[in-house]
């Protein structure tokens, strides 16, 4: 949860660019932390939800036009997200990696997780992610969305 993420990273003084004391650059993290409940989370949840666990349950796939409804619903929400958070700078709040990164990417491995690429067709987003993966380290990447990566085999 973001509370417990805040909670850690005050408890273990963590590097200042996760949480940063800069008041302009903290409002960044909290700005994007408030809105991904209901936008990123929201829709990506969503289309992850609708997608595999769905027809993992009812043995039903969902009808093509009630995803294309769920996908066109995320889609909104990246446009936003590289608009309104990414803009022009490698990170949501500048040129370095803060919590905020870190939740945005991980919601949207879901979809991906489902077999929606979401960064095909999308370069900002794209290179975004290869920022923050290279930043977070691409092994513990790859290691901590194993299980997600692979629900669409399930």
């Amino acid at each position: 949860s973001i509370a417990i993420l805040l909670y850690l990273a005050r408890k273990f003084k963590t590097p200042d660019h996760w949480y940063p004391s800069d008041l302009q650059k903290r409002a960044r993290v909290d700005e994007y932390l408030s809105w991904q409940h209901v936008n990123i989370r929201g829709k990506g949840s969503k289309l992850f939800l609708t997608k595999v666990l769905l027809p993992l349950l009812t043995g039903q796939p969902l009808p093509p036009e009630k995803l294309e409804g769920v996908t066109e619903e995320l889609n909104v929400v990246l446009k936003q997200f590289e608009e309104k958070f990414l803009q022009d700078k490698p990170f949501i709040a500048g040129s370095e990696i803060s919590l905020a990164d870190l939740v945005a990417l991980v919601e949207l491995m879901q979809p991906v997780g489902a077999g929606y690429d979401l960064f095909e067709g999308r370069p900002k987003l794209a290179e975004w992610r290869r920022r923050v993966e290279e930043a977070v380290g691409k092994q513990l990447f790859q290691e901590a969305h194993e299980g997600i990566l692979n629900a669409k085999n399930l």
